[in-house]
């Protein structure tokens, strides 16, 4: 499967760019409220082992208190025990993933959520690729990968259509345009700029200053989206 592949990639990319912190750096803010560096690294391990669990018909986790405390416990870690783990929990999914398996079947998520076992490939590369932005060491949206970036944009689109706190909006890039938001016969508002702007915003990961200078808003203020 291609984004088995890409998932691949992102993980070497992630692993490289964390050897050359150190544990003082490691321990510093990461750009997540509340998160060290540690957090992060030790989110994306967990996160390893709980679509191990999702692809293997077990819940995600065993709770979203169990998965707080697992992090908690994890981010403290010297560097080369969260580069050990981030790589190991990286083949145990791996492994997983090349098991005979049915990719059309339902599975469930955190918090209920369902959905095609096919999409949690792009699910994982969505937490590497999201959570390298959020080390705050270099590498920014407009470093990830193109496709990955427009596939994200139609993945967060559709998160968000139907939500009643969100206006009917249209989204584009110049080149491709995705709606939404509450249903509606036409778009109240217009959200035009580049990829990663959209990604940033969708996503959370641009603060208002920003996406006010790389944005343009037809139609009504900027929509302030649910958190993820």
């Amino acid at each position: 499967m291609r984004d088995l592949a890409s998932v691949r990639d992102a993980t070497e990319r992630l692993l490289a760019a964390a050897a050359a912190l150190d544990n003082v750096s490691t321990a510093e803010p990461s750009r997540l409220p509340g998160w060290t560096r540690g957090h992060v690294l030790a989110h994306v391990a967990r996160n390893a082992d709980a679509l191990v669990n999702v692809l293997a018909g077990r819940p995600m986790y065993v709770s979203g208190e169990a998965r707080d405390a697992d992090i908690e416990r994890d981010a403290p870690r010297a560097l080369e025990v969260q580069l050990a783990d981030l790589r190991e929990s990286a083949a145990r999914l791996e492994a997983q993933a090349a098991l005979p398996a049915d990719w059309s079947r339902t599975i469930t998520m955190r918090n209920g959520v369902t959905d095609s076992a096919s999409r949690v490939p792009f699910r994982r590369w969505v937490e590497l690729e999201l959570h390298h932005v959020d080390l705050g060491i270099g590498y920014e949206l407009e470093d990830v990968p193109a496709d990955f970036l427009e596939r994200e944009i139609g993945f967060l689109t559709d998160r968000f259509a139907g939500n009643p706190e969100v206006p009917p909006t249209s989204v584009t890039d110049g080149t491709r345009a995705w709606s939404t938001g509450r249903a509606a016969d036409k778009p109240e508002v217009t959200v035009s700029g580049p990829a990663p702007a959209l990604v940033g915003w969708l996503a959370g990961r641009r603060d208002q200053r920003t996406l006010t200078a790389e944005l343009t808003v037809e139609g009504g203020p900027l929509p302030a989206l649910p958190s993820l």
